[in-house]
């Protein structure tokens, strides 16, 4: 495991390489989801994630934490699993079944704005007047990116998907922020345990509604590169990161992930990316970051994502 503390520079930079991890994550899922059930194709990337985390989390000790935990703070840690894994990825690899990949990215960049509102009355974050001035740029950067708005009938599944996703992404922020303020955990032990439980629920519940998936040779490299690449070796970097950059420097890295998802998908996927879509994106990225901006202090972070972090 990573121990020292990385140098400013540093850490951008390995902060970057790994946004640009996620970011090809949703060109991977996409080409996947072409013979690959949704629902069991993000079990086996989360539960084989969880495999590759599970020896470090022990070889660490941080597991020995869990020993003098609550039931309260177990029900937590498995309901975080829920929300962020089995309905959050469930929901996302779904829709990306129905939608474009930018499409999905642009809804799930949603997510700090109903964070920010949850927030005034579970945290008792209140947010400036800034933030709702963010809110207010977002949501023109949406209704410029689908203006006019026309949704195929194909597609109405997929964005209900999609906002499901949403809301589960939104509640297992603030519960992931709530269960990392209390300190009783080590941060490798939260996502180990989380990662876990969700992964493996939705692995067994996509192969009870989907079916058992037919993998062949490239299925076996793009799955295990999602786990162990883009997911156990970027969540560990990624906190790496967080030693060193302030929440708004890896907020101001993580909103980069909106514009690099689209050149990916317009390069690899042929996606249309008109000028009206990329404002539109610019508009929103900047809301998103606006939201973010009173989250100053540099804390303890789980390893649970916030938006769009880890995919």
């Amino acid at each position: 495991m990573l121990k020292n503390r990385p140098s400013h520079l540093q850490a951008i930079l390995q902060a970057l390489f790994v946004t640009f991890l996620w970011s090809t994550s949703w060109v991977l899922i996409k080409i996947g989801l072409e013979e690959i059930p949704a629902l069991p194709f993000a079990g086996l990337r989360y539960t084989l994630a969880f495999l590759c985390l599970l020896p470090f989390a022990a070889r660490s000790g941080q597991l020995q934490s869990l020993r003098r935990v609550s039931g309260g703070t177990w029900a937590r840690l498995l309901l975080l699993g829920l929300l962020f894994y089995s309905v959050t990825q469930g929901a996302q690899f779904l829709s990306l079944k129905y939608l474009p990949a930018v499409t999905v990215s642009l809804l799930l960049s949603f997510t700090t704005i109903p964070v920010g509102l949850i927030g005034v009355f579970a945290l008792r974050e209140r947010p400036a007047a800034i933030q709702w001035g963010g809110t207010a740029l977002y949501l023109a950067g949406v209704v410029v990116y689908f203006y006019p708005l026309v949704l195929p009938r194909s597609e109405l599944f997929g964005f209900a998907v999609a906002i499901v996703g949403v809301l589960a992404n939104a509640l297992s922020s603030i519960l992931g922020r709530h269960v990392n303020r209390s300190g009783e955990l080590e941060p490798l032990a939260v996502t180990v345990v989380s990662m876990g439980f969700g992964g493996l629920l939705l692995l067994t519940g996509g192969i009870a509604a989907q079916g058992l998936p037919r993998l062949t040779l490239t299925h076996w490299g793009i799955i295990p590169w999602l786990a162990v690449v883009n997911t156990a070796f970027a969540f560990t970097l990624w906190n790496h990161t967080l030693r060193t950059l302030s929440a708004m420097e890896s907020s101001i890295i993580n909103n980069t992930m909106l514009i690099q998802i689209a050149v990916l998908a317009w390069l690899f996927l042929g996606e249309p990316l008109s000028w009206c879509m990329v404002l539109g994106m610019i508009l929103a990225a900047l809301g998103t970051l606006l939201v973010q901006i009173r989250r100053q202090p540099r804390t303890p972070r789980t390893g649970v994502p916030e938006a769009q972090e880890g995919q």
